[in-house]
């Protein structure tokens, strides 16, 4: 397993520590937002050094452009008459290091104050893209993505693609280094599965899977929900030193 939280490491020792009590092989892993044209692409990384330092500085900047987005979101919230207090969300995200805020963390405010019933409403109705509070976020292109995940010694997978549907640019990326595709997810139906496992074999790409659970059981997804068979693990688990720390 790996939890692969949004711009930080901050979880993967204790994710680490905890799978092995229970017996599970863990692998460091994270979620990377990349821009293109003002919407965010996924990119997950795994098998990297969650200690490299040029990593880590990236991530660091990552989470400011993050809290930056937030209190623009926020103000744009206000604007359509639903203020949130979002005061303990920021103190965290300043006070712990390595952690990382952003729209679930707003979700979570609009919900305390009475606006919405629960986070999906939340998106659907006024975070998600082309909602009326939705903030299009700037930062480094896929391509850069991959390769500062190269640069820490892990391999790139393009996070659910069906749902950020840019299959077009599926190839240039595969040419920029990106490994894998993200066939498995829990927005994907068997149908779309197919096609993103299909397309991987025609790129000569790795496969990886995950249930992308934000921890908000409204949303219907639990961990696990989502995995990856044994045989694209074990080819995925065989490629982990392709990318190995400079």
């Amino acid at each position: 397993m790996a939890a692969t939280d949004h711009d930080t490491t901050a979880s993967v020792e204790e994710v680490r520590v905890r799978a092995a009590e229970r017996g599970i092989e863990s692998i460091a892993g994270i979620e990377v937002t990349a821009v293109e044209d003002g919407r965010d692409v996924h990119m997950l990384g795994y098998f990297l050094n969650p200690a490299d330092a040029a990593f880590l500085e990236f991530l660091a900047g990552q989470r400011r452009m993050r809290v930056d987005r937030v209190h623009t979101i926020a103000a744009r919230l206000a604007s359509l008459g639903m203020p949130v207090d979002l005061t303990s969300a920021l103190a965290a995200a300043g006070q712990q290091s390595g952690r990382a805020i952003g729209r679930p963390q707003v979700a979570r405010a609009m919900i305390e104050a009475g606006h919405v019933a629960n986070t999906r409403e939340a998106f659907d109705r006024w975070l998600g893209s082309d909602r009326p509070a939705f903030v299009s976020r700037s930062g480094p292109s896929p391509e850069a993505v991959i390769a500062t995940i190269h640069q820490a010694g892990g391999l790139a997978s393009l996070a659910h693609p069906g749902r950020t549907q840019i299959d077009a640019r599926i190839p240039a990326l595969r040419d920029a280094g990106l490994d894998a595709l993200e066939a498995y997810h829990s927005d994907h139906d068997a149908v779309t599965a197919e096609r993103y496992q299909r397309m991987a074999d025609e790129l000569g790409l790795l496969i990886t899977g995950g249930s992308d659970y934000h921890g908000e059981p409204g949303h219907g997804v639990s961990i696990g929900s989502s995995t990856l068979p044994p045989d694209a693990w074990q080819r995925l688990r065989a490629a982990r030193h392709r990318h190995a720390a400079g």
